[in-house]
Order: C-alpha cells, then structure tokens, then sequence
C-alpha cells in the first residue's frame, strides 16, 4: 500500500498519460505499412527492427521516429516508391511535431484539484527537449507543474537523479504513467511508489509483462488519483 504520508512529490508521465501520444504515431506507422506490405511478410517486424537498431544512437522522439520510418521504407521498398509516395510520408512523420497535446479525460480536472494538496507536482518524461516542450505549452497544463525534467531514458539512474534534483528520497516520491516499462518498474525499483493508468496503445519497445507490488496501485480513469491518496493518508 502507498503510504501517502511519506510522498513529497508526485510525478508525472507525459505522453499518453497527460495527452495521447501514440494513436498519433499508430497513424504514422499504418501509412508506412500500406506502402510496404506488397514487399514484406510483416512491416511491423520491419519497423520494429529499425527502431531497435537506431535506438542507441537516436533515442526517442518524433525526430527519431520519422527517420527510422523513412530508413524502413527505402530499406524494404525504396525502389518501388515514388519520390511523392515518399514525400508525403515523410510530411505525415513531421506532423507529429505538431500532434494537439489536448489533455485526456479527467486530466486538467484533477492537476486543478491536486494543487490543494501538500504535494509538489512535476512532469517526468523522456524524449526530445524541444518537442516535449511544445507538448507541454500546447496542452496548456504546464502552469500546475512547479519543475518539469525531460530525459534521453528513464531508468533506475534517471529515477535517482530526479530525486537528488529534487531533493528528495527516493519513498518520498510517487510516479504516475502509462508505461510499467519506463514508469512503474524502475521507479519500484529505487524504492518510490508508483501509480499505473494504462493508455488503449502501447509503443512495441514500451511492452512489458505486468506487475504486482505493494507500493503499486493500477487505475483506470485518472481522477482515481484523488481517491487514493485520500484512501492512503492518514
């Protein structure tokens, strides 16, 4: 059980837990499969095994992502595309840039209602630093954040520098997201409580096995977040 007495701070996932994200990116990677099925058995294969490759050199992001979907399509098809089949794929992949950020159901409602409480709020996400940005001015919920931390990855080591920025310990810290990849389990992990809202999508590289743990709580509409730490304080 999250013991809510003990939190300080209570972080926040961005995409697909602020705002959809990856229904977006779905729409990206079925364009590229409709140009390349006729030249493979499987185009998600396909993609995944681009995205694998590129990840240690490019990391995450719409920028990352638009060139392992290029690479995809001139690796599997590229002498049977046109240079416009190309292009508009290339413009689609960009348009994430400028995906709408529209906060998801019951969002805004409850960061209004949670800056009643004696916890700081911060945003925690990884990806690219301008793109994150944008994100977060164009859903407009980046006034109820009082410290936002964009990271390459978000591991173990990246959980801990959180804290020490933070200046906080470790159990003192209670994570929100989507992600029991890159949200739940490493922050278990360090000792922090955590708070799962799965989102309908999940990203190939972001599958994980599920998980059972006493300073875990699974929900499914993000207003459950009030109920618990009311639950959850004494």
């Amino acid at each position: 059980m999250i013991n809510m007495n003990d939190i300080r701070v209570i972080a926040f996932d961005a995409d697909d837990t602020l705002w959809d994200c990856q229904s977006h990116f779905e729409a990206v990677e079925n364009h590229l499969y409709d140009l390349i099925a006729p030249y493979c058995e499987t185009p998600a294969k396909e993609l995944f095994q681009t995205e694998s490759g590129n990840m240690a050199d490019l990391g995450y992001g719409c920028k990352a992502f638009t060139i392992s979907i290029v690479e995809t399509a001139l690796r599997v098809a590229g002498d049977h595309l046109s240079s416009q089949q190309l292009s508009d794929l290339l413009s689609h992949s960009k348009s994430l840039l400028h995906l709408p950020a529209t906060p998801l159901p019951e969002v805004e409602e409850t960061l209004q209602r949670l800056q009643a409480y004696p916890y700081r709020l911060v945003v925690f996400t990884k990806g690219e630093l301008q793109d994150q940005e944008n994100k977060l001015h164009r859903s407009g919920l980046a006034k109820y954040f009082s410290h936002v931390e964009i990271t390459s990855n978000k591991t173990e080591v990246e959980f801990q520098q959180l804290c020490e920025h933070l200046g906080i310990l470790p159990f003192q810290l209670l994570m929100v997201g989507n992600s029991l990849k890159s949200d739940i389990a490493p922050a278990l992990t360090i000792g922090a409580s955590a708070i799962h809202i799965p989102f309908h999508v999940t990203w190939q590289l972001e599958h994980s096995e599920d998980i059972e743990h006493e300073r875990l709580e699974k929900i499914t509409h993000f207003n459950e977040i009030i109920t618990i730490l009311n639950t959850h304080t004494a």
